[in-house]
């Protein structure tokens, strides 16, 4: 009888089958390939593997349905999800199934093995199957891939969560989808903002107070732990929190009780805690502004967001959803982008990342007239910065261009060429912004006047002709 292999592949692209083969078969593994759902499910009938690795989306059935199968045959192997096609709910989705990892494509070799290699020396976690709602996350970026696994690695589990990225990449979003897709689902998502309430009242938005604790207090108040009972509260900018206060937070995340302002009942705090800044919280709890035994019970698991402008990816993605979204909720036309426009959204650094994006497409939706929207649609400053982004790259290419038809020729000394007509124009620029004044313009520059003067009169001798800022620097200071 022929002895069952180690690891089950199934995929249908062959030069995949064929690299995983053959770098699981150099660890030491024996290695059986299946192209198709069928084929591995009749083949499950009879055997098993110690591991299986499936990609989602295979041409006859979703790759996750071997699961079902290996439910209903009552077979416990781990089951490792590869797929080019990414998103939330499909991540959410095989960690619901009970997939012990999630790899997106194109994967490193040594991380699938790796994970195989763990997955055979772990217990089999407990499987649960239930029914999710779509998330409103995008994204087929790298980082956005790694941001929706954890999501998914979390979707069991109410432990505490540090979300960090800038203002407007989509910290609240998240948070609101870690609360979507876990235990406490049908409990209430509190958020507060924790920057935008004065300080001396925030201890009370969060924690109630008592009628008559403090002026103006005419009757008790329910804080948003009580709210957030049996739930998520969200709490926003934790950076911002006052260090008073970050000593009563603390104790509520250690001790898992509380008082209301003015009040003598203690009373059990029931909520998850995610938390988000866009601030460097280890740099504040160095400068002493940021407790960090708080910082260590907020961050126990960290997600960071990446801004927008270094996942260009995704723009377009966003862009499309953003425009449907917002004709449905105004009853307008759906608009399309014109290529040309999706050219200069990637290429505009978007400061005000997710959230900037979301307005300007709201903004194209009222104003643009047609059902297609071209580059003139968009506001005049994206233009600017755009243009100044595309300057820098043209520069760029110029000098790569440069270099390579110089080495095609046979030229040397390439980089001492080069150094000297850089110096050569940054010092006529320099000198040119600041009327001729070589003081100024070799602070602009980095340099000592004394350098300066050297340079110039270097390039004037390797010209043998007179270099007209020489004489406008004549009088210079």
């Amino acid at each position: 009888m022929t002895a069952v292999a180690d690891i089950w592949v199934v995929d249908d692209d062959e030069a995949i089958r064929f690299v995983l083969q053959r770098a699981l078969r150099r660890r030491g593994f024996t290695v059986d390939c299946f192209e198709n759902v069928q084929t591995v499910r009749q083949a499950l009938e009879t055997s098993h593997p110690r591991a299986l690795l499936t990609d989602i989306r295979l041409p006859d059935a979703d790759g996750l349905s071997v699961v079902d199968t290996l439910v209903r045959l009552s077979i416990d192997i781990p089951v490792i999800a590869m797929t080019a096609y990414s998103d939330l709910d499909q991540a959410v989705s095989a960690f619901q199934k009970g997939v012990f990892e999630y790899l997106p494509k194109p994967f490193d070799l040594d991380q699938v093995i790796s994970v195989v290699e763990r997955a055979i020396s772990v217990e089999k976690p407990v499987r649960q199957e239930s029914e999710e709602e779509g998330g409103s996350l995008l994204g087929e970026s790298q980082a956005m891939q790694e941001v929706f696994r954890t999501i998914g690695r979390l979707s069991r589990s109410d432990i505490s969560v540090l979300i960090t990225g800038e203002t407007g990449s989509g910290k609240e979003v998240v948070a609101g989808v870690l609360h979507q897709h876990s235990p406490r689902v049908d409990g209430p998502f509190v958020a507060i903002n924790t920057a935008a309430i004065p300080a001396e009242l925030l201890e009370s938005e969060l924690f109630g107070h008592e009628k008559g604790s403090f002026t103006g207090a005419h009757s008790r108040r329910v804080g948003r732990f009580e709210e957030a009972a049996g739930g998520t509260l969200f709490l926003d900018e934790i950076g911002d929190m006052p260090l008073a206060l970050q000593t009563r937070l603390l104790r509520v995340l250690a001790e898992g009780d509380y008082y209301r302002v003015g009040g003598r009942d203690l009373l059990q705090a029931d909520a998850r805690v995610i938390a988000a800044t866009h601030q460097n919280l280890e740099e504040k709890v160095r400068a002493g502004s940021f407790r960090e035994d708080l910082y260590h019970r907020l961050n126990v698991i960290h997600i960071a967001l990446p801004p927008l402008r270094e996942r260009t990816e995704d723009i377009p993605i966003l862009a499309r959803r953003f425009l449907v979204r917002v004709a449905a909720e105004l009853g307008l036309e759906e608009k399309r982008l014109r290529p040309e426009t999706i050219k200069i959204l990637e290429s505009y650094p978007w400061p005000g990342n997710v959230r900037q994006l979301l307005n300007l497409c709201r903004q194209l939706c009222v104003m643009s007239p047609g059902d297609q929207i071209f580059p003139e649609d968009l506001p005049a400053d994206m233009f600017s910065r755009v243009d100044a982004r595309e300057g820098q790259a043209s520069w760029s290419e110029s000098l790569r261009q440069w270099a390579r038809t110089e080495l095609s020729s046979g030229n040397t000394d390439l980089f001492g060429r080069a150094q000297t007509e850089l110096e050569r124009v940054l010092i006529e620029c320099a000198l040119d912004q600041t009327g001729g004044q070589r003081q100024k313009a070799a602070e602009l520059l980095g340099l000592g006047r004394n350098t300066l003067t050297r340079k110039l009169q270097k390039f004037d001798n390797e010209r043998n002709e007179e270099d007209p800022y020489l004489d406008q620097a004549a009088g210079g200071t």
